[in-house]
């Protein structure tokens, strides 16, 4: 502190103008005042001192101690096992549609689900990278899959963010989230039907976040075709996605969001499926619309979410049973959901899903289009779902599912029991 101040504000005290304040003994000497002066400066000193000592101990506390793993990316693992039981046991299948590998139902009794692992941190002030495993049951085999090894951009500017790896497309609503994060435990029938429940890109994205009030994001993607609905990689582009999203509030309690998405997987070589083999390209459509409100935006609560998705799929090419080769196929395939989830108690929901699909394939061979399970049965396939789910905390989940599924007319009852648990590290999930 500097003591030249010091002697100034304490002079002030004994000057004709701070007499009032603290009026000096008429019988006091010049040398006993100084020497009282020069007691009140090293009090003043020693409180200085000591208030400079307690910043200094609030600053270290305030400050994280250094440790040697404070620059490890940040682990988090979803577990998220299930009970599932199914009426029927025959072969899954959807007349009309082509499934993926991974389209079917989970198996029957305990099983793993499909936990995950994820490792993600900033590499510099550019990047950022993540990592997510998956963990499995096919068969008797628990089987890992890289889910998601992304880099991405940060602070590109001007509203630009770049991703290069294997993601989640931006099709759609619902395929960009992880399974866990979904409001039933199983995947729409027009996503099982379309994606085989989900369409992951080996690629790039660049999206772009438009500076206006209302939300705006336009994504384009570029994949090399490897995953279903394409045929296989590709040596150059195999596929793209073009994606819209906005959105915006109503008021302090509702919110909205509209997407619309494109597919396109021109010159695909080979597609396989259970029953046929495609060559030729395949377009789809897709439009969404998300719907929540919350008591002045506090969803913990009450809460309500309505979500619908509708897409479209068109194929032209050469469809292939066995030895048989049908040139003039012509696919048409479309369907929809819709589900309401209401928040009634701070740690309960319930939900209602409505699922339904159609097609109108054609083929210049009618025997080829029926041996590919591909011709039309007059049955349109359709399931109804309701769930409760239990959640004492924002890492943990129990639910309960039932599904009336009319994938074929035959129809199925299934019930599914399911745990969710978050350990880690795990940032927050989208809109």
């Amino acid at each position: 502190m500097n003591k030249t101040l010091l002697y100034c504000v304490l002079l002030a005290g004994v000057s004709p103008l701070g007499q009032a304040a603290d009026p000096p003994n008429a019988g006091q000497t010049g040398a006993q005042r100084l020497e009282k002066l020069e007691r009140q400066l090293k009090a003043v000193e020693k409180r200085a001192a000591r208030a400079e000592r307690l910043a200094r101990q609030a600053r270290r506390a305030a400050r994280p101690p250094k440790r040697a793993n404070a620059f490890n990316p940040a682990i988090s693992l979803i577990l998220n096992g299930a009970f599932s039981s199914y009426s029927r046991h025959d072969d899954y299948h959807l007349p009309g549609f082509a499934l993926g590998e991974e389209a079917g139902l989970a198996p029957e009794g305990f099983s793993l689900g499909e936990s995950e692992l994820t490792i993600a941190a900033n590499t510099d002030h550019y990047w950022r990278g993540q990592l997510t495993l998956s963990l499995e049951d096919e068969g008797s085999e628990t089987v890992s899959s890289a889910e998601e090894a992304f880099v991405e951009t940060l602070g590109l500017g001007h509203g630009l963010t770049f991703r290069a790896g294997r993601f989640f497309s931006a099709l759609g609503y619902l395929n960009g989230k992880h399974a866990h994060a979904w409001n039933f435990g199983d995947a729409p029938l027009i996503y099982r039907g379309l994606f085989g429940d989900q369409l992951k890109q080996d690629g790039v994205r660049l999206s772009y976040l438009a500076p206006t009030d209302r939300y705006l994001e336009i994504s384009l993607e570029a994949g090399n075709g490897q995953s279903f609905p394409a045929g296989g990689a590709h040596a150059g582009i195999g596929d793209w996605v073009a994606a819209l999203k906005t959105g915006g509030d109503i008021g302090d309690s509702h919110s909205w969001q509209l997407g619309l998405s494109r597919f396109h997987a021109g010159h695909i070589a080979d597609r396989a499926a259970a029953t046929h083999r495609f060559s030729g390209d395949s377009r789809i459509s897709g439009l969404d619309l998300v719907y929540k409100w919350a008591p002045h935006g506090n969803s913990r609560e009450r809460g309500l979410t309505l979500q619908a998705e509708y897409f479209q799929r068109h194929e032209n090419g050469q469809l292939q049973v066995g030895d048989a080769v049908s040139p003039g196929y012509h696919g048409e395939q479309r369907g929809w959901y819709a589900e309401a989830l209401y928040r009634f108690r701070q740690q309960w929901r319930i939900g209602l899903r409505y699922d339904r699909l159609g097609s109108a394939n054609s083929a210049s061979d009618a025997a080829v289009l029926q041996q590919a399970d591909l011709a039309d049965t007059g049955h349109n396939p359709h399931r109804v779902s309701v769930m409760l789910e239990w959640s004492p905390s924002e890492f943990s989940r129990v639910r309960l599912q039932y599904d009336r599924d009319n994938s074929t007319a035959a129809g199925d009852d299934e019930l599914f029991l399911q745990y969710t648990q978050a350990l880690g590290s795990h940032g927050a999930h989208s809109y």
